[in-house]
This record gives C-alpha cells, sequence and structure tokens, in this order.
C-alpha cells in the first residue's frame, strides 16, 4: 500500500438501532474510538441524530484539540412508512403494537442507505447494532467487517444466548400458565434462575423469540462483538464467550466515564436551567443522603405505581430526586397526601421533569442510592459512581442485569419486581411502597448489610475507572482491536 494510504486513520461507521438507550453509548464510544486516532462517522436519521448531537459536539471539542479525526454524524431520512406521528423516529414515540409494526418496517428500510454508505464510503469496519441482524450480510457483500453491539452487559447477552440455544428444554417442562415457575439457564460461568415471567417464551411471543434467534445467529457470523463493560465488572464471561460460544469479543467501557473525562478536557457544555437547579440543590445535602430515582426514556408507570413510588420515599424519610416524564401521569391522579410538602424546593426532594443529566446527579457526593430499572446504561453510570442500587427491573435485559447486580456483584438490593412487560402492555404487578421504602434503606441505611453494599459499589467504581486509563483491560482491549483492525486493512490493500 502506498505511504499516504498508511498515514490514513482507520475509518469505523458505527450504526446504532433507533432508540436512545442504544444511541448514546454509540455516541460515547465513537469519542472514546476517536480519542484512539480512529475517524468515527455515526449513521442515523434527523431526529436521531438530534439526541446525540451536543455530545458528539463536545466530543469533537476535546479531541480534536489533541489533532484526533472529528466525529461525524451522517444522517439519512427516516423511511416513510405511513401512520407514525411527525417526528416519531424511534421507539421512544410507540405506544400502541401497530406503532412498533410500523417502526420495525422503517428499520428494515434502512438497509438501502446502509448499503449504500459501505458503497460510497468504503470503511474499515462497521459496529452495527445487533437489531439490525441484516447489517451481517451487507457488509460482508461489500467485504467490511462488521462488529456487533447491542449496549448490554456481557452477562444478558450470554443469558440469553444459553436461553436461545438450549432448545428450550427448560421451558418446554414446565406449566405454560406459571409465571413463578423457575427457569434454569444451563452452561454459564454462574447459576442463574428466573421465573418464568422474566423471561421469553417461544409459546406466548413466537415473533420476538424467533426475532432473537435471528439476531443471535448473525452474530455469531460477525467479525465480532464489542461491549460497554470491562473485564473486572462481568468476571469469566470474556472467557466464556471466547470458549464456550467461540465468540470474537472486545470490551472497551464504561464509555460513558471515558467521555465525561473527554468532555472535561473540552470544558463543560451548558446545561438545562433545570440541571442547574438540581445541581445547585444537592450542593446543599449531606454526602450520600439523597436517594435517585430514574427509571430510563422508555419506561412508563401507571398511576398506582407512581403512587406507591411517591408512599416508598415518604416512608423512607430520605432526601430524593426523582425524574419523570412529561408524559407521566398528572399529578393529581398519583400524588399521596403529605407529599406536595416534601417536593418543597427547602424540604425534602425534588421532580425533575424531562431529560435529567444522569451521569452528573450519580457523580454528585449527595447521591448515595439508584432506585433503577436495571438497563445497562444506568448501571454502568451507577458503577462509575460508585453509587449501590435498589434494583427493578421493568423486562427485557434487565433482569438478567439484575442477577448480576444481586448475585454476582453483590452492589445492591432488590424491590422484588417479578414479572416482565413492555411499555406497551399492561401490567398487573404492583410494588407498594413499604417494599420501596425498605430496598431504599437497605443500600443507605446505617447497618453492615448496607455498608458492605456501599463499600462493594466504592471498590468497583475504582476499577471501573482504572479500566479506561493507559494500561487498564478496556483500554488494552480497544487499542488491540484498532491494531487488528488496521492490521486487516494493510493485508486487503496490499
Amino acid at each position: 500500500m502506498a505511504s499516504n494510504d498508511e498515514q490514513q486513520p482507520l475509518h469505523v461507521l458505527l450504526f446504532p438501532f433507533v432508540a436512545p438507550g442504544h444511541l448514546i453509548p454509540v455516541a460515547d464510544m465513537a469519542a472514546l474510538f476517536a480519542s484512539h486516532g480512529v475517524k468515527c462517522t455515526i449513521l442515523t436519521t434527523p431526529a436521531n441524530a438530534d439526541v446525540i448531537r451536543s455530545a458528539v459536539d463536545g466530543a469533537n471539542n476535546a479531541v480534536c484539540s489533541t489533532g484526533a479525526p472529528e466525529i461525524d454524524i451522517s444522517t439519512v431520512p427516516f423511511p416513510d412508512v405511513g401512520s407514525l406521528a411527525p417526528g416519531v423516529e424511534s421507539v421512544v414515540g410507540i405506544s400502541s403494537e401497530a406503532d412498533r409494526s410500523r417502526l420495525l418496517e422503517a428499520v428494515r428500510l434502512l438497509r438501502e442507505p446502509f448499503d449504500r454508505f459501505l458503497a460510497d464510503h468504503r470503511p474499515d469496519a462497521v459496529v452495527a447494532d445487533s437489531f439490525y441482524p441484516w447489517t451481517t450480510d451487507t457488509a460482508a457483500e461489500h467485504g467490511v467487517p462488521r462488529l456487533c453491539f447491542l449496549g448490554t452487559s456481557m452477562f444478558a447477552r450470554a443469558c440469553n444466548a444459553s436461553l436461545l440455544c438450549s432448545n428450550t428444554l427448560e421451558l418446554e417442562g414446565l406449566p405454560p400458565d406459571d409465571p413463578d415457575a423457575i427457569v434454569s439457564l444451563p452452561g454459564l460461568p454462574h447459576r442463574v434462575t428466573l421465573r418464568r415471567g422474566q423471561v421469553m417464551d417461544p409459546r406466548k411471543n413466537e415473533l420476538e423469540w424467533n426475532y432473537g434467534k435471528l439476531v443471535n445467529a448473525a452474530d455469531q457470523r460477525s467479525y465480532g462483538e464489542v461491549f460497554n463493560s470491562f473485564a473486572e465488572l462481568e468476571p469469566g464471561y470474556a472467557e466464556h464467550y471466547r470458549t464456550a460460544l467461540g465468540r470474537r469479543v472486545w470490551l472497551v467501557g464504561p464509555v460513558g466515564h471515558a467521555s465525561d473525562v473527554l468532555a472535561a478536557r473540552g470544558g463543560a457544555g451548558e446545561l438545562s436551567l433545570e440541571a442547574e437547579r438540581c445541581l445547585r440543590w444537592l450542593d446543599q445535602k449531606p454526602d450520600g443522603s439523597v436517594v435517585f430515582i430514574s427509571f430510563g426514556t422508555l419506561t412508563r408507570f401507571t398511576a398506582v405505581e407512581q403512587r406507591e413510588v411517591a408512599r416508598g420515599l415518604q416512608l423512607s424519610g430520605r432526601n430524593f430526586v426523582w425524574v419523570m416524564s412529561e408524559s407521566e401521569a398528572e399529578p393529581s391522579q398519583w400524588m399521596p397526601e403529605g407529599f406536595a410538602e416534601l417536593i418543597d424546593p427547602r424540604e425534602h426532594g425534588i421532580i425533575f421533569w424531562g431529560w435529567a443529566p444522569q451521569r452528573l446527579i450519580l457523580g454528585h457526593s449527595a447521591v448515595g442510592g439508584f432506585v433503577t430499572h436495571c438497563g445497562w446504561n444506568s448501571v454502568l453510570e451507577a458503577v462509575s459512581a460508585g453509587v449501590p442500587l435498589v434494583t427493578w427491573p421493568r423486562h427485557g435485559d434487565q433482569f438478567y442485569n439484575e442477577k448480576l447486580i444481586l448475585e454476582v456483584l453483590k452492589i445492591g438490593v432488590s424491590v422484588g419486581s417479578r414479572f416482565s412487560a413492555t411499555k406497551v402492555e399492561v401490567r398487573s404487578e404492583v410494588i407498594n411502597g413499604e417494599k420501596i421504602a425498605e430496598g431504599i434503606d437497605r443500600v443507605m441505611g446505617d447497618d453492615e448489610e448496607a455498608e458492605a453494599v456501599r463499600k462493594k459499589a466504592v471498590d468497583l467504581r475504582g476499577k471501573a475507572r482504572s479500566a479506561i486509563e493507559k494500561g487498564g483491560s478496556s483500554y488494552d482491549d480497544l487499542d488491540q482491536l484498532i491494531t487488528e483492525l488496521m492490521a486487516r486493512r494493510n493485508s486487503v490493500s496490499v
């Protein structure tokens, strides 16, 4: 290859799924790759680009001052499938099964612009979301190695692979209508059991099951898999992937913390007035005295569930920051007697409406516990901040992540969520306020259990931060991946 070609940086295309929980870690990963001298392009649609644009701009301010390549966002029109509300380009705007079907049809139609980008730009590799299984074949047609990325834990993906590949023998022997029947997942480094109502069931949702198998097969045929994780967080699972599953993996996280380190070098971005108000309020609270409650961008609670959360906060007696979506029920429908007095700015808590700067809040010294749905981004952000967790999984991989938190890492306690349901399904299970208050007390109290959980969380924080530093496990994994992709490019170009 000519010497001027050898000086060109590696070019990686990143293609995230249309959901904030997928978009945000990909933007953080692009910042991390760029800091290692990689030219990154993120391919998405206009509304989804808006979700990550400020983060990308902040990363560019930091990396470009060092001479690293700028991160590009390449947008393509969202496919017209009709009937979706104007501006709805992600799962955030989906409120029915019909809408979900239309969104999935639009996602399939993104194959053409993805194919066109590969033909026009010839990137050296593509990091494609696992929810785009067709990218494996499309990338292969162009001779581009496809690295898959889903944005969840290795633990959860290994559990899911075990469930899909065990021919559902464990499920087939269980009564079909008993959601509390215990399912044991074979062939994992740790013993993992869940309730039947917490896992995919092919007899209840054949389409979801078949799609899961399609995704798993496409990922197996990929060049490898990138995880937003680090070796010390998931002991034994990188080796399990490489040996038992025969899959190539690179752990490069926690990418959010790495992105924050870069952003600090480039200067902090502007915060909303609501965010500034929240952080000023936290400044006035004692260390470890505030419980943070947030359930991600997709979880929606019924008014009855919201009332029980409010009761739990009342019973706990703790200071709190509770993040709520603008689409949640009106306060008059759920607010218990006496709660309005608690959210006076001079009193115990505040409700944060809309998108909150979660990493900044978790990183504040006043925060001593986090009530969470166990989405992987939230778990990693808590781990990076050393904050113990009160787990309340709602659906999908969140129940697997809860197992990792409770039984392997021992950095949290559970409120006892038993059944899985998506945002468009009606939930019959309601966690009462007494259980919520008990969970908060078990991570923020003064007894030996709470102190042990907090100590483990703080110890893990140190390991998370060391992983991304030079010489750390994730830093080295990323360097190895870049070196391998560069060597492949050179060999192909000879």
